[in-house]
């Protein structure tokens, strides 16, 4: 048995600092950052229990839906990371009702990217000690060098993605991440606090068998998704397939790319425009999947063709294996 050291997320990112799209250093100094706040973020989720950052913060996000201590925790965590390293010229959260715009001392917004995030995905589930993660997007800017950024920086084509990721934070804690040429996923050594490459060039396996969605919703489901879900569950050409919902997007993909799987949120009666937000949760994931061999479709086009029109914009979301997206697209019609 070999006892070579596996790569650390550092030294990977060195290594392949001339594949990414513009080789100037910046976007590894910034995923760099995101790794230290997810550090960060992980002690705090790990030690929830033992201290009073569990339970609603007593807020209200812009979605309208309760704030979570670690949600607010997190997501200041994230900001003041970004904003210290002086690595991004503007920021948007799912968290927060408008994008930041971050002028660096003495650049003069010179700096590139513009981060979005989700904090802290599936934070309800905190208090079941259930998993759950940090989903990030970054892309160039598109405005001029030397001017505050705009909401055009950030209502751009999930296509335009330089990378995306996320973070778990579980049982292993791992970030997984993409700049566009495969997948890679790094593992954390909570003993001496490097991330190191655990699982390189991730593909989702052969012979999918796990379909998620909240079935509680089935009656509110468009009939195109009901048809789907009886397909699933026949006893024919290799099925029923293995229904597993755990509530947490990441936790959720992260499963499903690994063992093989769908992931489905539909549009129902009661959030017709879906639920999941396009920028903050379905772009990254989307580029993951398709760099992973999946794919990703709102039900009509691909996820990474949505010209964004909101900084909050919902949008239906089917995200997984090729095979099974293949398959539903027979009852979508897509």
């Amino acid at each position: 048995m070999s006892n070579k050291q596996p790569k650390t997320l550092g030294e990977f990112i060195i290594e392949n600092q001339a594949a990414f799209p513009y080789s100037s250093g910046e976007l590894s100094r910034l995923i760099n950052a995101i790794r230290l706040a997810a550090k960060v973020v992980n002690h705090e989720v790990n030690k929830a229990g033992l201290v009073d950052i569990i339970g609603q913060a007593g807020g209200v996000n812009i979605q309208g839906e309760e704030q979570q201590k670690l949600d607010v925790l997190a997501n200041n965590l994230f900001i003041q990371t970004l904003t210290n390293r002086e690595i991004v010229c503007g920021i948007a959260s799912e968290e927060e009702d408008h994008f930041i715009s971050i002028n660096s001392k003495n650049k003069d917004y010179q700096n590139n990217y513009v981060v979005l995030f989700d904090p802290l995905d599936g934070s309800s589930n905190i208090d079941v000690n259930v998993s759950v993660g940090t989903i990030f997007s970054i892309y160039r800017r598109i405005t001029p060098i030397g001017t505050p950024v705009t909401l055009a920086d950030f209502l751009q084509r999930g296509r335009a993605q330089v990378a995306a990721g996320y973070i778990i934070y579980g049982t292993s804690t791992m970030l997984v991440y993409t700049t566009g040429d495969g997948v890679n996923g790094f593992t954390l050594n909570p003993a001496i606090g490097t991330f190191y490459l655990s699982h390189p060039q991730m593909q989702f396996p052969k012979n999918p068998k796990i379909y998620s969605i909240n079935e509680g919703h089935y009656a509110y489901f468009p009939e195109a998704i009901k048809k789907y879900l009886k397909y699933c569950q026949d006893s024919v050409e290799g099925r029923p397939y293995t229904a597993r919902y755990i509530g947490s997007l990441v936790s959720d993909f992260h499963r499903n790319l690994i063992k093989g799987g769908i992931f489905l949120y539909p549009e129902t009666a009661q959030a017709p425009k879906g639920k999941l937000r396009l920028l903050y949760e379905c772009n990254p994931m989307a580029l993951l999947a398709e760099q992973a061999g999946g794919d990703a479709t709102n039900g009509k086009i691909a996820i990474l063709d949505i010209l964004p029109e909101t900084l909050h914009e919902r949008t239906p979301f089917y995200c997984g294996h090729k095979k099974m997206m293949t398959e539903l697209h027979r009852f979508l019609k897509f």
